[in-house]
């Protein structure tokens, strides 16, 4: 009989160990899941700070080195506009990775809506005088696949980009008349485009044709989503290849494309960057949103009015990357 009730005793107290090791267990669990959904998130790594030294210490903290033909694709300016990132500003970073400066010619005319007005207006600028500017469809174009669109099957951007080994995506992070606000996934489907491929994209599919997307725009929606699958061809033609950085500065909310941009009415911002486009871009909304300067409603109206958003859920959806992120702030 005793030997039985220690058999009972033992078992009891056995199971009641594993129970509480099995709890242990679990709240261990419970509380490294958030610090395992933290470390799985894209980082943004921020400065407040803009100035040439912190663009290339923000490059070096996304630790994934341009190397080969480096294409920096950035907004050189329209002719009249003054708010596009300055040649001081980014002379150190694109030196350093000795990289060549990349745009596509415009499908709305203008001043660059041809190769040799837009190598001037890239001179006029200062942008000839710190690295080579190359207009990519200048002798040509090419078709990317894009997996999984509603609306675009491909991507046509200007022939010249095959040809590079990495890209840098480097925008000017500001508003957008059509698009809501312009930034990194704006920069590299619109901005790698060429000329048919821009008109390709603003019509939703329908035209390659300049002169014929203005008479067939779609619905709103329609063409933000056809932005971010121009922009995920980019992104899977890339792979690992690409990087990119954002400089929110005179945000105003006209692109750099309007010859005669409202002036900005908040202050800057600051320097952001990542490995994932779609952090990147919401990361850039969110600051501007939590901004306590009271400019901010000018462009938060922009973005808004035009559900400018959209494009990053389109992007999220792709697979394109996360609107969830962890800011990193390096000043």
């Amino acid at each position: 009989m005793k030997k039985n009730i220690l058999v009972v005793l033992l078992a009891t107290l056995l199971a009641a160990t594993g129970c509480a090791n099995a709890q242990k267990q679990r709240k261990a669990s419970a509380a490294s899941e958030p610090e395992a959904a933290a470390a799985t998130l894209p980082k943004v790594y921020f400065f407040k700070e803009i100035s040439s030294d912190n663009l290339v210490k923000i490059y070096e903290a996304l630790g994934r080195e341009a190397k080969g033909k480096v294409a920096v694709k950035l907004s050189t300016g329209e002719p009249g506009g003054h708010n596009f990132l300055q040649p001081s500003l980014i002379k150190a970073l694109v030196q350093k990775v000795n990289g060549t400066i990349v745009e596509c010619n415009t499908a709305y005319g203008g001043g660059r809506a041809d190769t040799k007005s837009h190598l001037k207006a890239s001179a006029d600028h200062g942008f000839t005088a710190i690295a080579p500017v190359v207009i990519m469809d200048a002798e040509g174009e090419a078709e990317l696949p894009v997996e999984g669109g509603k609306h675009l099957k491909f991507d046509i951007v200007g022939k010249d980009f095959l040809n590079y080994d990495f890209t840098i995506i480097l925008s000017h992070f500001k508003g957008h008349a059509m698009g809501g606000f312009g930034g990194a996934i704006k920069n590299m489907s619109i901005g790698i485009a060429s000329s048919n491929g821009k008109a390709w994209i603003h019509s939703a599919g329908k035209t390659r044709v300049p002169a014929e997307a203005w008479k067939n725009l779609p619905e709103q929606d329609d063409f933000l989503e056809s932005m971010a699958e121009a922009a995920k061809a980019v992104a899977d033609h890339c792979g690992d290849r690409i990087l990119y950085i954002s400089v929110a500065n005179n945000l105003s909310v006209d692109c750099d494309c309007d010859a005669s941009p409202e002036e900005p009415r908040m202050g800057d911002i600051g320097i952001l960057a990542s490995l994932d486009p779609v952090a990147l871009d919401r990361a850039c909304t969110d600051l501007v949103r939590s901004s306590e300067d009271p400019g901010k409603v000018h462009l938060i109206e922009r973005i808004d009015s035009r559900h400018g958003m959209h494009t990053l859920d389109h992007a999220e959806a792709l697979g394109m990357g996360s609107q969830k992120y962890e800011l990193v702030t390096l000043d």
